[in-house]
């Protein structure tokens, strides 16, 4: 295979000062038809340099020459890193959507439309702004302790490392014949639920936004709930209507147990079926608004 090289002079220039010249320069190409901009990046990544402003070519000419090594060209041979998988694990929001019944659907109206924006800024340039107005339950979202308890921590409050990269531990449970999960369905891996979000993967997100949905959906049961709290778990998910029981007369004890211990707990996830018992890491972050227990997530997973 023919390797290229570019010769040139170069004149850098640094955005806190000062500069760097260069004579008869010889830098790796990963091909013969790159423009002097591309080089140029070349250039800067294989040098390592850090603050940039300007770059300046001159004398270019690209010959046939065998590469000697430049940092930012892509090796002849394929990394021997595996491959990483992201799974989204998030419904889509749209408007109309009824993720709870009672719960008042997503509405979505203009601020600025595309026709009103160009009066506003220069010819041809154009923006559409839209305000939403959707209640905190909607689509797949994450409860903070303030949803369930007055003095409880607000999504504002909620540090980092208990929302992102957590170790995922899956437990598959679509085929089971009660809908409770009781205590014992995690007695087998007793040892590893301190710190991971435990997602519990019943296979109902196939009914969601349909009214079958709110029907007998599987739950949490507050045994379970105590075992997991008990456990020190970080995060507890589930790909149904509710980690509670909707049909007990409004008793909440999932709720009550996991958010006053601090323990994270996110609805109607989807897709769980695509995830390993162990080995993903899972995330899910709401935006950091004060005074406030419930909001929409884009919760996935990386496996790999």
């Amino acid at each position: 295979m023919t390797e290229y090289r570019a010769v040139f002079d170069a004149d850098i220039a640094f955005l806190n000062g000062g500069g760097l010249r260069a004579e008869g320069f010889r830098l790796d190409l990963p091909a013969a038809d790159l423009d002097e901009a591309r080089i140029a990046e070349l250039l800067v990544r294989h040098l390592g340099l850090a603050l940039v402003g300007r770059v300046e070519l001159s004398n270019l000419e690209i010959v046939e020459e065998g590469h000697k090594g430049s940092r930012g060209i892509d090796p002849a041979t394929p990394s021997d890193a595996p491959a990483r998988e992201l799974v989204d694990l998030s419904h889509p929001i749209r408007e109309g959507l009824v993720t709870y019944p009672g719960i008042p659907a997503p509405t979505i109206t203009p601020h600025l439309t595309r026709e009103a924006s160009r009066s506003v800024y220069a010819p041809g340039t154009e923006f559409r702004m839209d305000v939403i107005h959707l209640a905190g339950n909607t689509g797949t979202y994450l409860d903070s302790p303030f949803h369930r308890y007055d003095r409880g921590g607000d999504l504002a409050s909620l540090p980092l490392e208990t929302l992102v990269g957590l170790r995922a531990e899956v437990f598959h449970l679509a085929d089971a014949t009660e809908r409770g999960i009781p205590a014992e369905a995690f007695y087998d891996r007793a040892d590893d639920l301190a710190g991971a979000a435990v997602l519990l993967h019943t296979g109902w997100d196939r009914w969601f936004g349909q009214p079958e949905y709110a029907v007998d959906s599987p739950f949490l049961t507050g045994a379970g709930a105590r075992y997991l709290a008990d456990a020190g778990v970080a995060l507890v998910g589930i790909d149904a209507l509710n980690i509670d029981d909707t049909q007990s007369g409004g008793e909440r004890p999932a709720h009550s147990i996991l958010l006053d211990a601090g323990i994270h707990v996110v609805e109607h996830l989807t897709a769980l079926d695509r995830l390993p018992a162990r080995g993903a890491r899972f995330t899910a972050v709401p935006p950091r608004v004060e005074g406030f227990g419930t909001f929409p997530v884009r919760a996935f997973a990386e496996i790999g």
